[in-house]
């Protein structure tokens, strides 16, 4: 009897979990199809590079002061930590797409806060121990920009919580996401 509970518990389990629907990949499919059509399917992305004079000149300074220098805005002060609508969150210094508002949640914390990234490819991460401990930066992969920081205290599915700073994106409606696919095609 012992051998047979063993054996049939896990596999009943492993078929139930197939047939429970799976909402994570449903975000993951429309995710990959938006990347799909926003990139044509690339996920190696030309940087681009300027000097530090014409950043300055094109960002306003806070957001050179968090984009370039690594800064960190107030909690709570920034126009996009408590926004509700659905679209995009693209990248101010570049207007690479990083985020979807259907990843994106309340954390408490005073900054836009998402499970995870519109593509992994589209973000980079450095782990830095200046403070005494381990803290991940996370930058757009297009031209380096400081986006804010992950911690591994997030929501399911992930677990994962990207605290960005607002000054480092910009917001596409949703009424205007097709103007926005549009321009990079």
């Amino acid at each position: 009897m012992r051998f047979l509970i063993v054996f049939i518990i896990p596999f009943v389990v492993a078929c139930n979990a197939q047939q429970m629907p799976n909402k994570t990949s449903e975000v993951k499919t429309a995710q990959e199809a938006l990347s799909k059509v926003l990139f044509q399917g690339k996920t190696e992305l030309e940087f681009v590079e300027k000097s530090e004079d014409v950043w300055q000149s094109e960002l306003s300074e806070m957001a050179f002061y968090v984009i370039r220098e690594k800064g960190t805005e107030r909690a709570f002060t920034g126009q996009y930590w408590d926004n509700k609508e659905a679209g995009l969150y693209t990248c101010a210094a570049c207007g690479l797409a990083l985020f979807d508002s259907k990843t994106k949640y309340k954390s408490g914390t005073g900054w836009p806060s998402y499970y995870e990234p519109l593509h992994e490819s589209y973000i980079r991460e450095d782990t830095d121990y200046h403070l005494g401990y381990a803290r991940t930066e996370v930058m757009c992969n297009r031209c380096g920009g400081h986006l804010g920081h992950v911690f591994p205290d997030g929501p399911d599915p992930t677990g994962l919580r990207y605290c960005i700073n607002s000054v480092s994106l910009d917001f596409i409606p949703e009424e205007k996401r097709e103007a926005y696919l549009k321009e990079y095609k």
